[in-house]
C-alpha cells in the first residue's frame, strides 16, 4: 500500500496529520487509509474556478479494532464531529474483520482502497488480507441491478412530488423529494463502489458521492447562507414536514427544490451509465 503524499501539497499534507491525530486520540484505530482527496480530483481542473472551498474534502477509511463496542455510525459521527472546525473530512469507519472479508472476497471497493488508499497510520497489530481476483461480470451485473432499482424509486419519488407541488401539497413535496434525493444517492454509491452506507442522512450521502462528479457537487454546494438553508430545507423534509404542526415550506421553495432533484437525477443519470459503460469495455478487454 502506497504511503507517500509528495503529490499533496504542503497544506493539505498539514491537514491530514491533523485528521490522524484527532481521530487516533479520538478512537484509537487500527488503521487510517486516505482513500480520496476531493479538491485534487482530476476533474476538478476543469471547475477548479467554481470548486467552493466548503466542498473540498478528505475521504477516509477508518479500521477498527475487532471488539470495540461501538456502532461504527456511533464512531464515525465522534471523528466527523471532533474534525468539524479543524479539517473537511468524509469518514467510513468498519471493523477490521469487516474490511479484511471484503477485501477477500475481491469486492471491487475495498480491494481498490487497499491497491490505490495511502495508509495514513497502522498500529501494526493486524494485516489487510490478501485481494481476491475481482468478478468484473459479477461487479457489472450487481452494478447494473442495484442501479436501476434505486433510481426507479428515485425517479417514482420524483414524479409524485411534481405531482404534490401541482397540488400545492408542500409539505408532503417537500418529503417526497428528499426520498428522491436520498434514492439517488444510494443509487450513485451501488454503481461506482457496490456499497453504501445505511443511513438517512442526506447530507452524508451527498458528501460521499460528491467525489464522482463535480458537476454533481455543485447541484447543492452549500458554499453560502441562501445555499445551505435551502439544503437544510430538504433535508427538513424527511421528518420535520411529516411530524412537525410548524413546519412552513412555500410554493416557490418546493419550485427551487424541484428543479434542484431533478437536476441531480439527470446528472446521477448520466454519470451511473458512463460508469457503467466503462465497466462493459473493461470486460471486453479481459
Amino acid at each position: 500500500m502506497n504511503t507517500s503524499l509528495a503529490h499533496l501539497s504542503t497544506f493539505q499534507r498539514q491537514q491530514l496529520d491533523t485528521a490522524k491525530r484527532i481521530i487516533i486520540q479520538a478512537v484509537h484505530p487500527e488503521k487510517i487509509i486516505l482513500f480520496g482527496v476531493y479538491s485534487v480530483a482530476a476533474e476538478a481542473a476543469l471547475f477548479a474556478e467554481r470548486l467552493p472551498a466548503g466542498m473540498r474534502a478528505y475521504d477516509l477509511l477508518v479500521i477498527t479494532r475487532e471488539g470495540d463496542r461501538r456502532s461504527d455510525y456511533e464512531l464515525q459521527d465522534i471523528i466527523e464531529n471532533r474534525c468539524r472546525s479543524e479539517v473537511p473530512v468524509t469518514i467510513l469507519v468498519h471493523d477490521i474483520g469487516y474490511i479484511n472479508q471484503r477485501i477477500g472476497e475481491g469486492h471491487y471497493f475495498f480491494s481498490m482502497i487497499k491497491e490505490e488508499g495511502i495508509m495514513l497510520y497502522d498500529a501494526g497489530k493486524t494485516v489487510l488480507a490478501t485481494a481476491g481476483l475481482p468478478d468484473l461480470p459479477r461487479i457489472h451485473m450487481t452494478a447494473q441491478r442495484d442501479f436501476d432499482r434505486w433510481r426507479r424509486q428515485a425517479w417514482a419519488f420524483f414524479r409524485s412530488a411534481e405531482f404534490n407541488l401541482q397540488q400545492e401539497e408542500w409539505k408532503i413535496a417537500a418529503f417526497l423529494l428528499h426520498q428522491a434525493a436520498e434514492h439517488m444517492y444510494q443509487a450513485i454509491l451501488l454503481a461506482f463502489m457496490g456499497y453504501k452506507p445505511t443511513t438517512h442522512n442526506l447530507d452524508k450521502l451527498r458528501r460521499y458521492t460528491n467525489r464522482f462528479s463535480i458537476e454533481l457537487a455543485l447541484v447543492f454546494p452549500r458554499d453560502n447562507e441562501e445555499e445551505d438553508r435551502l439544503f437544510r430545507l430538504l433535508v427538513s423534509g424527511y421528518v420535520d414536514a411529516r411530524y412537525k404542526e410548524d413546519f412552513v415550506v412555500s410554493g416557490a421553495e418546493i419550485g427551487v427544490l424541484t428543479e434542484r432533484i431533478r437536476r441531480l437525477l439527470d446528472i446521477a443519470e448520466r454519470i451511473c451509465r458512463n460508469r457503467l459503460l466503462n465497466l462493459e469495455k473493461r470486460m471486453a478487454k479481459m
